[in-house]
């Protein structure tokens, strides 16, 4: 009897529940770890006082736990939920690392591969679909482990693989009529960046009697993107006011771009602060945290668009955390015509460009305990904050190691091979 995703989403639900309100009685730093890692990342609260157990009475950590990878790894991973106001975790994610780096060359695969990873990008913020394309090429490698659940996993990777080639070969022959259509080709092939294209017209008002205010070049552009408002309001897995809140969020992405544009051409230098927030929303993750509900059904209300479009405080964080990666990776690279917040802080303090990172990356953290806090303030709209904590993981993606990858698709030429072109052999 076939199992429906709501269904075992409800049995998962409840098995978390049932693991919240068990007493855990385990030494184990990773079991301890392990528990509060899953049960904070499915919005279900845990005090950071079940790590007391592996402290002195000083309040610094054992030294015996020194000499367990697996748990420090899991203590590092788990801790990086934390939100404003927990200095413990804070505490635990230095000394996690630090001892995690000291041991790292002696590892053995495939714990050594786990820690590397974890040291560049904490378990919390990868994007899943990456990790576990990774962890099933290793898992093989892991005491006990169990070949049929391995076969399982790979041809579940490689049907959902499948089907996300289809898609991406249907919008890409979508994009390219589009361009021919509109006579845009000059824009960069981006699809995410076509879609949003049409905001930078710069007005509010969108419906046909706009059109008088464009330019030639853009009122195809502007009333073919009319067209498909049009269109999705018709379609059968939408109820008509989602596009209708999709559309306010563009008529709000606009007055940003507008900002920008105003504050170029009058040659205006805003303070870092004001460039930081402006830019957080014209980067358009508060404007993609209202479009990503669409088609989502039962699981979202009119309240949780509401919530969405009033820009919440995880899409401002998830905003300035991919701007800020964004402009760092851009500051290394191509060169854009306004100021960054890299370039508008470095001029604000007087500093070079690698003070300059190092100060605007400590304050992405910040950022991360903001967008961590989202899973525990409304539990009925976790749903919806869990898409947007994978919108904003791809900023990881997009932008590791400093390179501009959403620019430079050779960056990730190959997590999209692995992810939508390579099957993983059975």
């Amino acid at each position: 009897m076939a199992v429906r995703a709501d269904e075992l989403k409800e049995e998962i639900d409840v098995v978390l529940r049932d693991i919240l309100e068990s007493e855990l009685c385990s030494s184990s730093l990773h079991e301890v770890a392990l528990r509060f890692r899953l049960l904070r990342e499915h919005g279900l609260w845990v005090s950071p006082d079940v790590f007391n157990k592996f402290k002195n009475e000083d309040g610094s950590f054992r030294e015996d736990i020194t000499s367990d990878p697996r748990g420090l790894l899991s203590l590092y991973n788990a801790a990086h939920l934390l939100v404003h106001g927990e200095p413990s975790l804070q505490e635990a994610i230095s000394f996690a690392r630090h001892h995690l780096e000291m041991m790292r060359d002696s590892l053995k695969s495939p714990l050594a591969e786990h820690v590397k990873r974890a040291l560049d990008v904490p378990f919390p913020r990868t994007v899943k679909r990456v990790e576990t394309r990774y962890y099933i090429s290793e898992y093989k490698h892991e005491e006990g482990n169990n070949p049929t659940l391995l076969e399982l996993a790979k041809l579940d990777f490689n049907l959902l693989q499948h089907v996300h080639l289809k898609e991406l070969q249907y919008l890409t022959k979508w994009t390219d009529d589009f361009y021919d259509y509109v006579g845009t080709n000059y824009v960069r092939d981006r699809l995410v960046e076509s879609y949003f294209g049409a905001s930078k017209c710069g007005h509010t008002k969108m419906d046909e009697s706009a059109t008088s205010l464009l330019p030639d070049y853009l009122k195809r552009y502007y009333n073919e993107l009319l067209r498909i408002f049009k269109d999705a309001d018709g379609e059968a897995f939408t109820d008509t006011y989602h596009v209708a809140y999709v559309k306010k969020a563009f008529q709000k992405f606009s007055t940003y771009q507008l900002q920008e544009a105003e504050w170029l051409h009058q040659n205006q230098k805003p303070s870092f602060e004001n460039v930081l927030n402006l830019s957080a929303m014209s980067i358009g993750i508060a404007t993609l945290c209202v479009v990503l509900m669409v088609g989502m059904g039962d699981e979202v209300t009119k309240e949780a668009f509401e919530w969405a479009l009033s820009c919440p405080n995880i899409a401002i964080a998830g905003g300035k955390i991919m701007r800020i990666f964004d402009d760092i990776a851009a500051f290394q690279g191509e060169k854009v015509d306004a100021a960054s917040t890299l370039e508008s802080y470095m001029v604000e303090h007087r500093v070079t460009s690698e003070v300059g990172i190092a100060r605007i990356n400590s304050l992405i953290e910040a950022e991360w305990k903001t967008v961590n806090e989202a899973r525990f303030e409304n539990r009925e709209l976790f749903p919806v904050v869990k898409r947007i904590i994978n919108l904003i993981n791809t900023a990881t993606i997009y932008y590791a190691d400093q390179k501009d990858g959403y620019t430079f698709g050779s960056y990730l030429r190959k997590n999209v091979e692995s992810l939508f072109v390579k099957p993983i052999p059975m």
